[in-house]
């Protein structure tokens, strides 16, 4: 594919992310660094500045055949066309296959349910995943099924049109009826496997919440992401001494209230069909482990 730049002075990698949104920013470097970005025949480097005006040539690999197995595992489907499909994931299920979970996983359910339309810009082993939520989050997430639709979605994700609205109970009374915490997430110095609010190597991390009610000792939010970074909400509540209710990773180290993992759930998507325009709001109610907690907590009141 060919790429005309439009501005002067941006690194070669940004200005390329910016253009093409269905490549992440470290897609390009990959692509960079294998000599697959050239400039009127050279390798171009990721530090080189943009020139408004210049065509660059990039090879794109060829989408790999998945190795997956499509697997029948029932899907709780909240929206569906031949663009795009939102799924209410269940607590305890892998978006797609990584190292200690090789099926079983939302991407295998998908390859079964959708059969061979779904995008491959997500590569071998997310086939369709746009975004993703953690294995213990419940709740709505997007997959696409062609990479027209995964392009337009992707684009959407960057410029932040399409919004994601999640609820949590998080320990403590927060006090502020509403706010926003910008704070940059990266990984973290002290533990590699976690991610911390950190000036070093990090990027910016945009979290708007919003209190729903108060309980003895704990509060039940609505919080919309403006970014969407790894762990993003659990990580900058923790940062604010109001971790997630049952969040050992980032929170109190036993488990409470009967849970066994995070009481965190993405409640509404909005995004803009990719190929009509047209404005679609897809939400879901509260699962029944969240339920049972906000009963147990009304009943303390």
């Amino acid at each position: 594919m060919t790429l005309t730049l439009d501005k002067d002075g941006e690194r070669l990698d940004a200005a390329i992310a910016r253009l093409c949104p269905e490549l992440s920013r470290s897609t390009v470097q990959r692509l960079i660094e294998q000599s697959m970005v050239t400039r009127d025949g050279r390798p171009v480097k990721k530090n080189e500045k943009s020139k408004a005006g210049e065509v660059l040539e990039i090879m794109l690999p060829q989408v790999q055949e998945t190795a997956l197995q499509a697997q029948e595992i029932g899907l709780d489907v909240r929206y569906e066309d031949d663009d795009v499909i939102v799924v209410n994931k269940p607590k305890g299920m892998v978006v797609h296959p990584a190292a200690g979970h090789p099926d079983g996983t939302l991407v295998n359910a998908l390859m079964f349910h959708c059969g061979d339309s779904l995008s491959g810009i997500g590569g071998e082993k997310r086939p369709g995943i746009v975004h993703r939520i953690d294995k213990e989050t419940s709740g709505l997430i997007i997959a696409a099924k062609n990479d027209f639709a995964h392009a337009k979605l992707a684009a959407q994700l960057k410029d932040h049109s399409l919004a994601r609205t999640y609820e949590c109970i998080v320990c403590g009374n927060v006090k502020e009826d509403s706010g926003t915490i910008d704070a940059p997430i990266g990984r973290s110095p002290l533990d590699r496997k976690k991610m911390a609010v950190t000036e070093k190597n990090s990027r910016n991390a945009v979290t708007h919440f919003e209190v729903i009610a108060r309980y003895p000792g704990y509060t039940h939010l609505r919080c919309r992401l403006e970014t969407g970074r790894t762990h993003q909400i659990r990580v900058h509540l923790s940062w604010q001494n109001h971790p997630i209710l049952g969040d050992v990773v980032y929170g109190h180290k036993k488990p409470e209230m009967g849970l066994d993992s995070q009481c965190l759930h993405a409640k509404e998507l909005r995004f803009l069909h990719p190929r009509t325009g047209e404005l679609i709001t897809v939400s879901c109610e509260l699962p029944g482990y969240f339920e049972e907690v906000l009963r147990k907590l009304k009943g303390r009141v």
